[in-house]
């Protein structure tokens, strides 16, 4: 993170777990790094207390993906699987709990 300077920001729209939030978070405060635009954390939907108030963080509530093209692809998805579901088919997307 060092490397991207003052200047440099971070964006995150994919995975919490992608960055050292930790690390990132000291370097937002320290003033390493010039800012982080998220859409992710760690530890969903907890975030650090730390962003909360820094002038240069862009937080918002894990959205990105929330265009009109994904959502209706998630809608066919979900009634494919119910009508798999209902007429004893295997399942488009199944998942595994253990």
């Amino acid at each position: 993170m060092e490397s991207l300077g003052k200047g440099g920001v971070i964006i995150n729209v994919g995975r919490g777990g992608l960055i050292d939030e930790k690390k990132m978070v000291k370097c937002l405060v320290q003033g390493v790094i010039g800012g982080a635009g998220l859409d992710v954390f760690e530890k969903e939907p907890v975030v650090p207390e730390e962003l909360f108030v820094l002038d240069n963080v862009v937080l918002s509530p894990h959205s990105a993906m929330a265009t009109a093209g994904s959502l209706n692809n998630v809608g066919e998805v979900v009634l494919a699987n119910l009508k798999a579901f209902f007429s004893n088919q295997p399942l488009i997307s199944p998942v595994q709990l253990d």
